[in-house]
């Protein structure tokens, strides 16, 4: 904003000078934080609506509009206003403007939210422009915003105060439109395919669904320690047990007290699904089916840039068994080995360092994710993971170490994990107990072998697909997003030093 001579009389420190101004705004106008302003359109509906108004032409309609002060020139006579739809210039001057309201501008900064009425005309040059004719001032702001052009160019500083960066970075607040119209959009497709959308508990008692470290807290009233959930699969499959649906989802929030990366947030988003009747190849279709639908509500198209890669989510994906896979990539034929003896030996053989109790699945998932998993760059469906990596899932027809699970990458990531769901309820206890056994093995001590699901497996669970995708990485993808930071709008932080 051009300096005036209000300023000039004022203190040299930025945030000072506001709060000098706050004080004669209260006193010129009083309440300067009204809790109430009618507004009678958006910028830009605005936009729409006078689209066709010539230049160097004045409308004879008066709107009232509000939002933040973006750029100012010439002592305040022009002044950039924007909302979340857009921006409007706004001109003040003697011959459309009361002394009234010009009296105001010397006391408004850049980043104050204002109120104007005034009448709608374009500029010479075709600007749209409202003529002030009253001035309301809605919030002062006590911190000067950062400078518009530029924007907040350091990382730290766009993660912690988000709303600066939304404010000054077009790209970041695309992308959390764009966020936003994403989950709408799973939403959308799911209902249209006939799922119900449920709600499962966050806070439980028994955590599972997931092999991770949980957050754990302690509920006073109960008098017991409670867990946040992981994952809802336990609780989504009792729901499937009740009968309520027969195609079942929940987009979650889900916690895990791991590590944090570009791909790794303690919170994240997930969309959880189960299809009675249903199994992993017809979770497959509906991947590639969602995946379609959602690039084209936000590309207009199946095909689409992710750095200086051109992606396409046209199905239908590529899909390959994990054994042939690793075997093309390192020729280790995993499937004529026997023994978990035998599947170390040809892994250290080759050159990878395997643990000395490593069993044949994993030694086989251990290779696949060192030569494989970086060269999935087009999406793709992994098939017939090892049943010891994978307790909930069915066994491969005739070949009793593999199951019926895939997992979808794109970009070299992981982005849907999916199975045929085990529904054999004493299969299902023989592997959770298997399961927990080496959960304490390794120090788990918390884990407990959850009871209440197993009853409801008791009662009798239909043959099912489930399906787990990974909603936060989807959306990395659909928005060109180089870290998982950029697309949560309140990533988690370390405390910041003094």
């Amino acid at each position: 904003m051009t300096e005036t001579k209000t300023e000039t009389a004022l203190s040299s420190d930025a945030s000072e000078v506001r709060r000098q101004k706050l004080a004669m705004l209260r006193e010129k106008v009083g309440d300067v934080y009204p809790a109430h302003f009618h507004r009678s359109i958006t910028n830009a509906e605005l936009s729409e609506k006078y689209a066709s108004l010539e230049p160097d032409t004045e409308s004879d309609d008066v709107v009232t509009v509000a939002g933040r002060v973006y750029s100012s020139r010439n002592s305040g006579m022009f002044m950039d206003l924007h909302d979340a739809t857009g921006k409007i210039q706004i001109f003040s001057h003697k011959d459309t403007t009361p002394e009234e309201a010009r009296a105001l501008l010397p006391m408004i900064d850049l980043g104050d939210i204002i109120g104007v009425k005034g009448q709608v005309r374009r500029t010479k040059r075709g600007e749209l422009t409202i003529n002030a004719h009253e001035i309301t001032m809605l919030t002062k702001t006590l911190l000067p915003m950062p400078e518009k052009w530029h924007g907040v160019t350091d990382i730290e500083v766009r993660y912690r105060k988000r709303h600066l960066d939304i404010m000054t970075n077009e790209e970041s607040k695309l992308r959390f439109l764009q966020r936003s119209k994403i989950i709408s959009g799973v939403r959308r497709f799911m209902e249209a395919d006939g799922f119900m959308e449920v709600e499962t508990p966050m806070l439980q008692s028994i955590y599972g669904g997931a092999s991770a470290d949980p957050f754990k807290t302690h509920h006073n009233t109960l008098k017991q320690d409670m867990y946040l959930r992981i994952a809802p699969e336990l609780f989504l499959k009792r729901t499937l047990v009740s009968g309520l649906a027969d195609k079942i989802f929940e987009v979650n929030r889900n916690f895990r007290n791991e590590g944090v990366s570009t791909r790794h947030n303690p919170e994240f988003t997930m969309m959880e699904c189960y299809w009675a009747y249903a199994d992993y190849e017809d979770m497959m279709d509906l991947v590639e089916r969602l995946f379609a639908d959602l690039a084209t509500r936000i590309h207009g198209s199946t095909e689409f840039a992710f750095g200086d890669k051109e992606l396409s989510f046209k199905g239908p994906f590529r899909r390959v068994p994990m054994p042939e896979a690793v075997k093309e990539a390192t020729g280790i034929d995993f499937m004529s080995i026997k023994t978990d003896e035998e599947a170390r030996a040809a892994a250290k053989a080759a050159g990878f360092a395997v643990e000395k109790d490593w069993t044949w699945g994993e030694c086989l998932a251990f290779i696949f994710e060192e030569k494989v998993e970086g060269t999935l760059i087009q999406p793709a469906h992994v098939t017939h993971f090892p049943k010891d990596i994978s307790p909930f899932a069915k066994e491969v027809p005739g070949e009793p170490r593999l199951v019926e699970r895939f997992e979808t990458y794109c970009n070299a990531w992981e982005i849907g994990n999916a199975f045929s769901e085990l529904n054999d309820p004493e299969e299902q206890r023989r592997r959770m107990v298997e399961q927990l056994e080496q959960a304490h093995a390794r120090g788990e001590k918390d884990k407990q072998l959850d009871d209440e699901f197993l009853d409801a497996m008791d009662q009798g669970m239909p043959p099912a697909g489930g399906l787990g995708i990974g909603v936060d990485r989807l959306i990395m993808l659909l928005t060109n997003a180089p870290s998982i930071r950029d697309i949560i709008l309140f990533p988690a932080r370390r405390a910041k030093a003094d």
